[in-house]
């Protein structure tokens, strides 16, 4: 069996910025350096599969054949009960070519609706299927799910995808009223690294949390939470991180003052591409790239 070693280069097969930061979250401590799909310039495949286990495996495939380096991917969605598993591995298909998530959990809410589902909490689970593939067309499978229900209307502005409508067993709250830190305690995601890194990552010692390089702004977070939000309450919260990094490192942004972020905010609207994508996640990204570019 192929073992990764502290420094390996290791490709994160996907495209979806708050997958990406997520998973970069846990690889990060084990000294892999990670770099994304999209950064390379590798194709999106297909998820022509029926499972989630067969699409994690096709993407991992893929960005291992494309780079001539090992490659991650996950493939993950919500489950629901009473729709039969529904969304299932087309959960991010739901949300429309703009993934606007909010459209997906209108969707899911009023598919519940349409069945009676709503007399007792709706049943569901997340579930993530990481799947490491090396170049030479090796590939090792590994699943996490949380259990939980779902509620209506959606609540929180943390996360990104489902989360606002998904309550995790033993909890009140949901995956998006949630700090990231409890959330990703007990994630499908997290679950599923867990299986991955007992089956390849004991070997390596994690870097403690307080020797990590965590000074500074934190631009791929910022980015990652920019580019996955889909709701109001979502694009609150994202203000409400932007406001705390400028008063924690105000220094380091390129239009600090008022004035000067205002008219960095106006050009970087004016020059925004047309895009699919919902309303409030162009301004989060224009909001972001207004801190950091001054011309």
């Amino acid at each position: 069996m192929q073992l990764l070693t502290r420094g390996t280069k290791l490709v994160v097969a996907s495209h979806n910025p708050g997958k990406v930061w997520e998973i970069n979250q846990l690889l990060a401590p084990y000294g892999l350096n990670a770099v994304s799909a999209g950064e390379l310039g590798l194709s999106e495949p297909e998820e022509t599969e029926t499972t989630f286990q067969g699409n994690a495996r096709l993407k991992a495939i893929a960005a291992a054949a494309g780079s001539g380096l090992p490659a991650l991917a996950d493939d993950s969605g919500l489950e629901v009960d009473c729709l039969d598993g529904a969304p299932g591995i087309y959960s991010a298909r739901w949300a429309g070519p703009g993934k606007d998530f909010g459209v997906a959990m209108k969707k899911v809410a009023d598919e519940i609706t349409a069945r009676d589902g709503w007399g007792d909490p709706p049943k569901a689970n997340f579930i993530s299927v990481l799947c490491l593939a090396w170049p030479d067309g090796d590939t090792r499978i590994f699943e996490g799910k949380v259990f939980g229900h779902l509620v209506w209307p959606p609540r929180g502005g943390n996360g990104f995808g489902y989360d606002p409508m998904f309550v995790p067993e033993g909890a009140e709250q949901t995956f998006g009223e949630m700090e990231l830190a409890e959330k990703y305690a007990i994630s499908h995601r997290t679950r599923a690294f867990a299986v991955f890194k007992a089956s390849t990552l004991e070997h390596l010692q994690p870097v403690r949390a307080d020797e990590q390089s965590a000074r500074g702004r934190d631009i791929a977070a910022l980015s990652a939470a920019a580019a996955s939000l889909s709701t109001k309450l979502e694009a609150a919260s994202f203000v409400a991180h932007l406001k705390a990094d400028l008063k924690a490192n105000g220094s380091e942004w390129g239009n600090a003052r008022l004035e000067d972020y205002f008219d960095a905010l106006e050009r970087q609207l004016k020059d925004a591409s047309a895009s699919d994508a919902p309303a409030w996640r162009q301004l989060a990204k224009a909001m972001l790239a207004a801190s950091v570019k001054d011309r």
